[in-house]
This record gives structure tokens, sequence and C-alpha cells, in this order.
């Protein structure tokens, strides 16, 4: 409802250029944010998963932490915005989107506390409250004419705010009912303990950050003006729905860190639960990619107002890289709580450097199509490493069958696609295409509620 009710139809309302300025904002206020978390979120994930009872001393010292990282963050972000010359409007910009990445940092840091609590259906009602009153507002603003307010990206950016602020509040008093009462501290000493043993994490996040979101950035400043605003407008048409996906794998991933944390803790066999969890996330991911191929134009025609010829070819291409995304959201997990740090660090930084490279030799040419083709290449590069460091490590074995399954349910999708291509309507085209990869799936013996049953079971034990 948020992705294609209300952020597709702002971008509608005011335009590729406009909402592609504040695409480049949103994304170069991300590329440094990790400086607010420093690896904080994951690690504490991981450490409190494994000592619950760490809780309430961890609270009360992170708080504090945090604080001083937004100044830190604040500083540095700012900083760089005037020396690669921002404007005056668009640092009005980037003041409100860096305050809303310390929120969603901090909040992000509370709900880290909840899941390794296991408690799951809390963070996962805590995770969409923010985006329900983003929705509330943007459509009192969008639909109707109850107030006087003239809808522009500014307000657009302050609605975020004010979600994010109340998400904030509700976060920290729920985790307070779980800690007990607690007192902020300023402990150096605890601040550097904590962030000698988070700074792993905060590499890996930071350069996971910039091979996830420079492309518009490089976008808006390596093209000129508007073409490079537009550009990366044009390109947010297609990752906007890249995004929508990838939330429901950014979800799994939350709920199995704590799950894997625990079971290499307790020297449990592991290979099940990999092959469940990879299994209920790689077959959606094959269905995504293979029909936002067939259906690329006919997805975007419905969805935008002006380029949709541009954006088209370009979702294609940035749907085929979520199978890699979602092997990350697997295998990096699994890489994550089993501290295997070097090796995603080491990973992760290749993954940047290919993405800085093919995106300054690939924009001049090719724009927004360049930007799709280096985030394909590096999703794809970074998904498969971190697929054979897993197997590597824990020396996992996967069965030649399930390997033939897969492909061969792949080609099946593919012929599905081409099948339902011939049908006079397109939508209920689309719809067969995927009605029917499903049943394939579960043809093919890749997907039944039963695996779904067992990491439920798994998450309330």
């Amino acid at each position: 409802m948020w992705i294609f009710g209300i952020d597709r139809t702002v971008q509608n309302s005011v335009g590729d250029e406009t909402f592609g300025l504040y695409f480049a904002l949103f994304n170069f206020s991300m590329l440094l944010n990790i400086l607010l978390d420093v690896g904080i979120t994951n690690y504490n994930n991981r450490n409190i998963a494994q000592h619950n009872f760490l809780l309430p001393k961890h609270l009360s010292n992170i708080i504090g932490l945090k604080i001083l990282l937004a100044v830190v963050y604040a500083i540095f972000s700012l900083g760089i915005a005037a020396i690669i010359g921002y404007n005056n409007i668009q640092f009005h910009l980037l003041f409100f989107l860096i305050f809303n990445q310390f929120l969603i940092s901090f909040t992000l840091y509370l709900r880290s506390n909840l899941s390794a609590l296991h408690l799951f259906r809390t963070d996962s009602l805590i995770s969409v409250l923010d985006r329900s009153i983003m929705l509330i507002l943007c459509s009192i603003l969008l639909f109707t004419s109850w107030t006087s307010i003239r809808f522009s990206i500014e307000w657009y950016v302050y609605v975020q705010t004010i979600a994010y602020v109340l998400t904030a509040i509700t976060t920290f008093v729920v985790v307070l009912t779980k800690s007990g009462r607690i007192k902020m501290r300023f402990d150096l000493s605890f601040f550097r303990v904590f962030l000698r043993k988070s700074y792993p994490y905060a590499l890996l996040i930071l350069l996971m950050s910039f091979y996830n979101r420079i492309d518009s950035v490089l976008l808006e400043r390596l093209l000129p003006n508007p073409i490079g605003k537009e550009q990366a407008g044009i390109y947010a048409q297609s990752f906007r729905l890249l995004d929508a996906v990838s939330m429901f794998g950014l979800l799994f991933a939350g709920l199995l860190l704590p799950i894997f944390a625990k079971m290499i803790k307790q020297k449990e066999h592991i290979g099940q639960m990999v092959k469940l969890s990879f299994t209920l996330l790689i077959v959606p991911a094959i269905i995504i990619a293979v029909s936002s191929i067939f259906y690329d134009n006919e997805i975007m025609g419905a969805l935008y107002t002006s380029s949709t010829g541009h954006s088209a070819g370009i979702l294609g291409i940035l749907m085929t890289g979520f199978i890699g995304i979602a092997g990350t959201y697997i295998f990096g997990t699994l890489l994550t709580a089993n501290g295997s740090m070097k090796q995603l660090n080491i990973m992760a930084f290749c993954g940047m450097l290919l993405n800085i490279v093919l995106n300054l030799v690939l924009i001049p040419r090719f724009m927004a199509y360049g930007s799709a083709y280096a985030s394909v290449a590096t999703q794809l590069f970074t998904g498969f490493t971190q697929l054979g460091l897993a197997l590597f490590i824990f020396k996992i074995k996967p069965r030649l069958s399930y390997i033939i399954r897969l492909v061969m349910f792949i080609g099946a999708v593919v012929v599905t696609g081409l099948i339902s291509k011939q049908t006079g309507q397109w939508f209920y085209g689309y719809l067969a295409m995927l009605a029917g990869s499903v049943i394939l799936a579960v043809l093919f013996r890749l997907f039944n509620l039963k695996d779904l049953y067992q990491i439920i079971r798994y998450e309330k034990e």
C-alpha cells in the first residue's frame, strides 16, 4: 500500500526530476548512516539472543552511544554535502533526511532487542508502524481536501519525520517494559569495548550501503542537470519495486539472524534450516525476476505516467538482481550469525569496488541503464559469493537432485511466461504466470506449507 499507493503517487505528482532530486538525497543520507550504528544492531541482536540478561546493561549504555554517533554522522554527512556542492534546497531536505536516518537507526536498535528475545510478533508489528502512520498522513494530504497544504516533496519528507518520531517513541516504551527501568550512561570504557567488538559489523554495513545505494547519487552527480535528476527519477521508478519485494526478504532475514545464532551456539545441525529458508525465499525471487522480465512494459505502464519506456527495461534488469539479494538475506545472515566477518567484509569490499567501477564506466554511456547493469552484476556476484562461503564454512553439501529440481523449475517458469504472453489481457496473463509458477514450485517439491511451519515452530521454541 505504501509503495504503490503513496510513494508511486508522489513521484507521479511531483515529476521525475523533483523526485529524482529527493531520491538521490535520500540515498546519500543512507551512505554514511553506518556511523549512526557502527554495527551495534547486528552485534546486539546476536549477543542478546545468546545472553538475554545483558539487555538492561547494554540498553543503558548504548542509548548514550547512539546520541554521540548521531552528532558524528550529521557532521560528516553535511560536511561531504558541502564539499560536493549541494545547494540550499538540497541542504534543507538533507537536514530532515539525516534526522530521519537517526530515528530509523534508533528504532532498529530497539527492535533488535525484541527479535533477540524472540518477540517476533511484537517486532513485526512495530516494523510496519512507521509506514502505517505515513500511509494515513500522506493519504490525507494527497487524496483529500481536509487541509489547505499544497503537497510538495518537502511535505513528503516532513510526514516521514513525524512517523519516525512516533515509531521511535512507541518502540522505546515497549523495550522499557521488557528491560525495566534504565539510566542513560556515557561510559567511555564500555563504548571502546563495544565498538571494538562491533566494528566488523559496521564495516560490512558501510561497504554494502555503498554498493546498494550509491547508484542514484552517482547518476545525479555524474550527469549534467537536469538530466541527472531526471535519470535518477527514472531509475527510482524501477528501484521502488525492487525495494518493495526486498522488504519481505529483509523481514525474513531479521527473523533468521537470532535463530541461526542460537542454533550455532547450541551446536545444532543447521543444514536443514538453511535449505528451508533458502527455498522459501529463492522460489519467490525466481518467480518475481522472470515475471518482471516478461511483463516489464505492462507493469511500468500501469504504475507511472511518464518515462515508462525507459524504466521498463530497467525493471527486468534490477529484478534479476533480486535473486542475488535473496541469497544475501539467507547466507549473509547465516555468516553474520556465525561471526564470519572477515570473509563477509572482503566480499563486500570487492562488491563495492565492482559497483563503483561499473557505474563510473556505464553511467556516462547508458545513464540509468548503466546503473541497472552495475547493480545486477554486483548483487549476483555478492549473492553467489556468500553462497559459496556458507557452503565451505559450514560444510553443507546440497543434494544434486535438489539442484536439478531448481534448474528445471527455472526453465518451467520461463516456459510458463512464454505461454502466458499469448493471453489477450496482460493482467490475466500475468496472474496466470504467477499462479502457474507457484503450482510448479509445489509440483517440483520446492515449496510446501510444512517447511514454513517448521521455521515458525522453531521461532516459538
